[in-house]
């Protein structure tokens, strides 16, 4: 079977996890192609807390240090030490993403491409973006969608013409 000349691709990502769908030659629901995890991104952040509140606050627990406040409510650098991390470990997922697309690209996979990502990871997308794979972006939508079924992301992305009759 001869693959279409113009495929296009819907991406639906978060800073955890990357689905790469196909729209189908016969207007079907989307088809997954594809899929991406972040395996650091799965730490919760309670981990990070308690694996810092190990080794710099005398074994503490990690939600109460000091006079019972949460640690947010300290301005403790632990806190601040984890967001830096998991915003290292987002950065580095959306670097790994936009360099699949690049290589799907250059295998003549898809010719357009249609994201939807969280609003954060988003923005780290489009800055990781190659020039080549920005430029078939056709649509772009700041919401998290990763946990949509196929025939929901269908519905957004690629939903059926419709055909109007014209009595005479």
């Amino acid at each position: 079977m001869a693959k279409k000349e113009q495929t296009t691709w819907v991406l639906v990502a978060d800073e955890a996890i990357a689905r790469f769908l196909e729209q189908p030659d016969d207007g079907g629901d989307l088809v997954p192609v594809e899929e991406m995890t972040d395996p650091g991104a799965h730490a919760s952040i309670g981990e990070l807390h308690n694996d810092s509140a190990g080794r710099r606050a005398g074994g503490q627990p990690a939600s109460r240090l000091g006079g019972g406040q949460p640690l947010a409510a300290q301005g403790n650098a632990t806190v601040s030490a984890g967001r830096d991390e998991s915003h290292k470990e987002a950065e580095q997922f959306a670097r790994d993403v936009a360099a699949r697309l690049t290589e799907r690209w250059q295998q003549h996979r898809f010719h357009e491409l249609k994201i939807a990502a969280a609003p954060r990871f988003l923005g780290l997308l489009r800055k990781a973006l190659s020039q080549q794979v920005a430029a078939t972006v056709t649509k772009e939508m700041d919401k998290e969608l990763t946990h949509d079924s196929a025939a929901e992301l269908t519905r957004r992305f690629a939903p059926p013409e419709v055909k109007k009759e014209f009595k005479i």
